[in-house]
């Protein structure tokens, strides 16, 4: 799953009402920043599995050659062509210079007006006042702040101005590079059974196909792109109103943001439609472009935790495949790895989040509830972090008898054990004891408990210590002759 818990101890009051704002898309963005090269190998890999780029087209997608594009060659309509690049020549601070952030900025504001407008009848495709438009261009280059709800502009004119901005960018903003993808991408379409193509566009495919390639598109660009096609798909949300549909709002924005600089209809011919109905869907399906994958999430997320696997979508199929039962050694290798990670942030994590808590009630004023709470970290010092093994008491050793009568039991009987032990062998060792052992071993143990080897061994003894008698006692009769 993507959710990652984050436990917080604020001790600031003011902060504590904030809300909370997670960036699923983190990783994704900080690997786009820290290593530019790594982020779009990743990405392009996978659009490459998705589209079929022969080998030219893949180099102008990396910027390795420049795109060739439709009519680039072609003498017809060349006075028109350069007339359009005439015109761009005048170049302003916003209008007709390359997309920064300043631009994006002054557009911005034409952008958050139209949202507040957007019941008017032919929004983008009825033209404004010329006249106003000119002033409000001006005062746009210019840097000046400009009061859109003063009543002094209709939605009309700053909607035809946001038309000409994009218009007069020196390339698309969905760029050069792109074109041939974004083609490629409006083929796209579902197989039947017995794996024959068919007309019906695979929208799945297409809506990941997009979100890769807007991953790789200039900052710039991909920042205004999403603040046009939220308008836009906002736009289209109330066509009861403005009378502008998706497709309508396509027709309009689709020369401006997909069609190469300086061509004609003519240059594009059989192209025309496709693109008109890959800006259809990418307006329709605005609120999902913008997300980065779960698989190249994923990517991001273990190249920052140290691991050298490179996952794509045949490894992590979204979140179907990573519910699956049927998983692959290699999977389940890699889950591991990513449960250990898991449980070692959240350990971590959980441990000074602890200690902050551990200080925090140190420093309460002394009350009943500060001792109760002193009493409970006292009792579980170790079980209070996950993944600590409750230490397990050994178990009692017992206790020997300290009495005269155990200690000639252990010298003559030995432990039970032992006892056991001796029993079982075939050829038990004999045990050496005095008279006096015997007597006490005879009032002490019962005949019936011992085993018949000890019995014999103990008889034997008998017997020796009476032949020992015997001749100590012919030894001093001898003498006494």
């Amino acid at each position: 799953s993507d959710a990652i818990c984050n436990f917080v101890i604020c001790n600031d009051s003011s902060l504590r009402s904030q809300p909370i704002i997670f960036n699923p898309d983190f990783f994704v963005e900080k690997l786009r920043h820290e290593k530019p090269e790594v982020f779009t190998e990743l990405v392009v890999s996978n659009i490459t599995r998705l589209i079929d780029l022969p080998g030219a087209e893949l180099a102008q997608l990396m910027g390795e050659e420049d795109p060739k594009l439709p009519g680039a060659n072609s003498t017809a309509s060349g006075f028109f062509r350069s007339l359009m690049s005439l015109k761009r020549k005048e170049k302003g601070v916003v209008f007709g210079s390359p997309l920064t952030e300043e631009g994006i900025a002054q557009v911005s504001q034409l952008i958050e007006y139209l949202h507040k407008n957007l019941r008017a009848e032919g929004l983008f495709r009825v033209p404004g006042n010329s006249i106003r438009q000119q002033i409000l261009k001006d005062a746009l280059n210019s840097g000046t702040d400009i009061d859109l709800d003063s009543g002094e502009f209709h939605s009309n004119d700053v909607a035809t101005l946001l038309k000409m901005f994009l218009g007069e960018l020196p390339e698309p903003l969905l760029t050069h590079k792109h074109f041939h993808a974004h083609l490629k991408i409006a083929d796209l379409t579902l197989f039947d059974e017995k794996g024959n193509k068919t007309s019906t566009p695979d929208k799945e495919r297409q809506i990941e196909a997009l979100q890769l390639l807007f991953l790789i598109l200039p900052a710039p660009n991909r920042s205004l792109l999403k603040l046009l096609l939220d308008l836009l798909y906002q736009t289209a949300k109330k066509q009861d109103k403005n009378k502008m549909s998706a497709h309508n709002l396509a027709l309009m924005f689709a020369p401006h943001i997909l069609w190469p600089r300086n061509v004609t209809a003519n240059d594009l011919q059989e192209n025309i439609t496709k693109l008109n109905n890959g800006v259809t869907f990418m307006i329709k399906h605005s609120q999902k472009l913008f997300k980065a994958p779960v698989y190249i999430r994923e990517c991001a997320r273990l190249h920052y935790l140290g691991s050298r696997a490179h996952t794509s979508k045949d490894d992590l199929d979204l979140l179907t495949s990573s519910g699956s039962k049927e998983l692959q050694p290699l999977k389940s290798q890699k889950r591991s790895r990513l449960d250990c990670c898991h449980q070692e942030e959240t350990q971590q994590r959980t441990e000074e989040a602890l200690r902050e808590l551990f200080h925090h009630v140190h420093n309460m004023p002394d009350s009943a509830k500060k001792k109760k709470l002193i009493r409970q970290f006292n009792k579980h010092p170790t079980a209070l972090t996950p993944g600590s093994d409750v230490p397990t008491s050994p178990a009692p050793r017992r206790t020997r008898s300290r009495s005269f009568s155990g200690l000639i039991k252990r010298k003559v009987l030995g432990t039970p054990v032992i006892l056991e032990r001796k029993s079982r062998d075939t050829t038990p060792e004999p045990v050496r004891v005095s008279k006096e052992n015997v007597q006490l071993l005879q009032k002490c143990g019962s005949p019936a408990h011992m085993s018949q080897a000890k019995l014999k061994s103990l008889e034997s003894q008998k017997e020796g210590s009476c032949r020992r008698m015997r001749a100590r006692l012919l030894s001093k009769d001898s003498s006494s002759l």
